[in-house]
């Protein structure tokens, strides 16, 4: 299932996108105008799954942009804390780190606010900026559709798929509405470099920009029409559909107490990419991805929340997450 061409000292992930900091509500129920107190978070949606992937024993590396800021060095402490390589992080001087508020609204309201720059920093990356070789050599590269957004971004983006010459490469469909004109603009954008994709994954909004289907099944098998090799659909309380060419996996949603839905997909994403790495057969690794983001569910933060393998061994074994895991 995993195509690479690794050297000894290859990343198992490489995730490219977006780094921040999230400032989430220590009180749930509320809109921000009446939050108490805040916690601070790393986040970031590729850098979360870079933690993900990290917490499960990949060896991981964020491709990423911050400001010479408190942030941009918050940012770089966390993942070197958390046990991410950050020699791909850029630093730009005069452009704030972007920070994203949410409100927590259970089980599944969880509007979020960007504060950014604009451009953020991310989408400022350029093809100079990239370590091509360890995008080449890694295992997995992970890419969001939201990198496909802007220039110079989008050119930065091409040029690590095209240095992937067919290894496994997943797109997150990762629809934000904010860093688009258009939905057709995102959806050219996608059709653009999914022959360049082994795997495409997405909630059915993303799916529905995407390749224009919003039923779980058509919009799967659209994307498998498009060049990837497995399409995965996340249906959020329904579960998640992956097809292949010769295979379809229908995967049941893990039950759990939801405090923070946001950081479910990224827990999924890295227990994907532990799952592709390991050999895993396809159910079994969406098992795995799906237990893993409703652990996160069911804890307020991402990046910190991200599960280690005992924890979604356990979930997979009792068939729920327990309330406090």
């Amino acid at each position: 299932m995993l195509t690479a061409h690794p050297s000894g000292d290859a990343f198992d992930v490489v995730t490219i996108g977006r780094s921040s900091v999230d400032i989430y509500p220590l009180q749930t129920g509320v809109g921000i105008e009446d939050v108490e107190t805040f916690g601070k978070f790393l986040g970031g949606s590729p850098t979360n799954v870079a933690v993900a992937a990290s917490r499960l024993g990949s060896r991981a590396r964020v491709v990423t942009a911050v400001g010479a800021d408190p942030f941009g060095s918050f940012v770089r402490r966390e993942l070197t804390r958390l046990g991410v390589d950050v020699a791909g992080i850029l630093t730009l001087p005069g452009v704030a780190t972007s920070v994203a508020f949410c409100e927590l609204f259970p089980p599944d309201d969880f509007p979020l606010y960007f504060y950014r720059a604009t451009p953020s920093p991310e989408l400022r990356l350029r093809v100079e900026d990239l370590d091509l070789q360890a995008i080449e050599q890694a295992r997995i590269l992970w890419v969001t559709a939201t990198g496909l957004s802007l220039e110079p971004s989008l050119a930065a983006h091409q040029a690590a798929l095209d240095a992937r010459a067919g290894a496994t490469t997943i797109l997150d469909l990762d629809y934000r509405a904010c860093f688009w004109d258009r939905p057709e603009d995102a959806a050219a954008a996608v059709q653009a470099v999914l022959p360049q994709v082994s795997v495409a994954v997405g909630n059915l909004q993303e799916c529905e920009v995407a390749v224009g289907e919003s039923d779980p099944e058509r919009a799967a098998s659209a994307l498998l029409e498009s060049g990837v090799e497995i399409a995965i659909v996340k249906q959020g309380p329904r579960g998640v559909l992956a097809l292949t060419a010769d295979e379809r996996v229908e995967v049941a949603a893990t039950p759990c107490v939801v405090v923070n839905g946001l950081g479910a997909g990224d827990a999924f994403g890295g227990a994907l990419c532990h799952g592709l790495l390991s050999g895993w057969d396809l159910h079994r690794t969406i098992t795995f991805a799906s237990a893993a983001g409703a652990i996160v569910a069911s804890r307020l933060e991402c990046s910190t929340a991200m599960p280690s393998r005992g924890e979604i061994d356990r979930v997979l074994a009792l068939g729920h997450v327990p309330e406090g895991m």
